[in-house]
């Protein structure tokens, strides 16, 4: 499984200009539809609210995975956000969130939704790939950093 395949370029937002939870999540999924993915954003936003009030997808070390699945979505989504200030997001570690991969799927779709949240994770571990994120200067940086970490997982 490729994430790249489901994270297009016009997907990585170098810099999130959202302040809180509700925002980052907001403008996250804002990009698909910028995309001409046919979504419904606010219904987009409203799966993911939810899934946050189950638990915060905030799991420590910067990072977030909001994710959740969508009603009409025809195929697996993900964006890409970075926040040099950090987002308070209620992560795990009580600290801000600097790096968020978002995951939409269709309802029907819990074995490759799972396998690309576990492909997400695994990439998120190495502190190598996360420093290298937050470091990178252009938005074509973090395409190709997270493309070759695509490649090596």
């Amino acid at each position: 499984m490729k994430i790249t395949e489901m994270l297009k370029r016009e997907f990585v937002l170098e810099h999130l200009k959202a302040a809180n939870k509700r925002d980052a999540l907001a403008e996250l999924a804002g990009v698909f539809a910028q995309g001409r993915i046919n979504v419904d954003s606010e219904a987009m936003l409203h799966v993911l609210l939810e899934r946050e009030r189950l638990g915060s997808t905030g799991i420590g070390d910067g990072i977030a995975i909001p994710h959740g699945k969508l009603p009409g979505l025809e195929e697996m989504v993900v964006s890409f956000g970075r926040s040099r200030e950090g987002i308070a997001f209620e992560a795990m570690d009580g600290k801000p969130v600097h790096l968020f991969f978002l995951l939409m799927a269709p309802e029907n779709s819990a074995g490759q939704h799972l396998k690309a949240l576990a492909k997400i994770s695994r990439m998120l571990k190495d502190a190598n790939f996360r420093k290298n994120l937050l470091e990178a200067k252009m938005h074509e940086d973090l395409f190709r950093i997270i493309a070759e970490k695509d490649d090596e997982t």
